[in-house]
């Protein structure tokens, strides 16, 4: 379980100086702020209808494009290079430091500690270190004589009151500023709302009556009394000529190729077998040629 916050402790007392302070304030601010509001409100819709539009496409488009000639371009060109110069440069040039520079250095390093460090830490020890530390403690007495002691005198009671004072004006400037902002988003939402609403009695309100007052009566009235029956006249007629180009087509083919052949009945019966020996027959079917 989170731990739970403290409760904010008792408001302090404000002053009189802190209230005369903060009315006119809040007024000044909020007439200066409210236009910048509704002027920021506007700017913030254009840009996220911009940004929508047209960078977010162009900014995809770009990273392709980026993206390909990074894969493509950069990295081959950069690693046949980096290949180049390794061979061109880093190799020579370790080569070099293992087997001149550091060798040279080394003994560059030994002449340099007895001919110049030795001697200049004697000196800073045995010279410069008294004689500085006894010209920094004159220069600490000189200077806070001079500036720091004054110093601490304005701060402690010229700079100081009037930074509290400074403060509170502050304080209270943006307290102001937030109240106001806000307030001016008030404004700017109510004076939305009153454009929309205006803009719905004096548009689309009209509009939609209109259509469905005159445009939708009209248009039905127009498709019962006149779409509707001359639809079903040009289905007529259409099927009228469909008839009519069957016909003309018949009779064109009877004129070319002459009536069409009637095809012949066949008998599909089977044939009947000779008749049976009944008793008044003298012959079989067995004897009989």
């Amino acid at each position: 379980m989170e731990p739970q916050k403290p409760s904010p402790g008792p408001r302090q007392p404000e002053g009189c100086l802190v209230v005369a302070i903060r009315v006119p304030v809040r007024i000044v601010v909020l007439v200066l702020v409210a236009p910048v509001r509704v002027v920021w409100d506007a700017v913030v819709v254009g840009g996220r209808f911009l940004l929508d539009t047209l960078l977010r496409p162009l900014g995809r488009a770009l990273a392709w494009v980026a993206g390909g000639l990074w894969r493509y371009v950069l990295v081959p060109v950069g690693g046949a290079l980096g290949w180049l110069g390794r061979a061109l440069v880093v190799v020579p040039a370790g080569w070099l430091h293992r087997s001149v520079l550091t060798p040279l250095g080394h003994g560059l390093a030994l002449l340099g500690r007895y001919l110049f460090v030795v001697p200049a830490r004697w000196l800073y020890a045995r010279v410069l270190a008294p004689v500085a530390t006894a010209a920094g403690l004159a220069a600490y007495g000189v200077l806070r004589v001079l500036f720091v002691l004054p110093a601490f005198a304005l701060w402690r009671w010229v700079l100081a009151p009037v930074g509290r004072v400074l403060a509170v004006v502050a304080r209270e400037a943006g307290e102001a500023l937030s109240h106001a902002w806000r307030v001016a988003g008030r404004i700017s939402r109510a004076v939305g709302r009153a454009l929309g609403t205006l803009a719905r009695w004096i548009l689309v309100e009209p509009v939609r009556w209109v259509y469905r007052s005159l445009l939708a009566p009209v248009g039905r009235l127009v498709r019962d009394a006149v779409l509707r029956p001359a639809a079903r006249a040009v289905r007529g007629a259409l099927a009228g000529a469909r008839d009519t180009v069957r016909q003309v087509r018949a009779d064109v083919r009877r004129a070319l190729f002459g009536e069409p052949r009637q095809p012949v009945a066949v008998d599909r019966r089977e044939p009947q077998g000779p008749a049976a020996r009944t008793l008044g027959s003298s012959t079989t079917a067995l004897t009989k040629d």
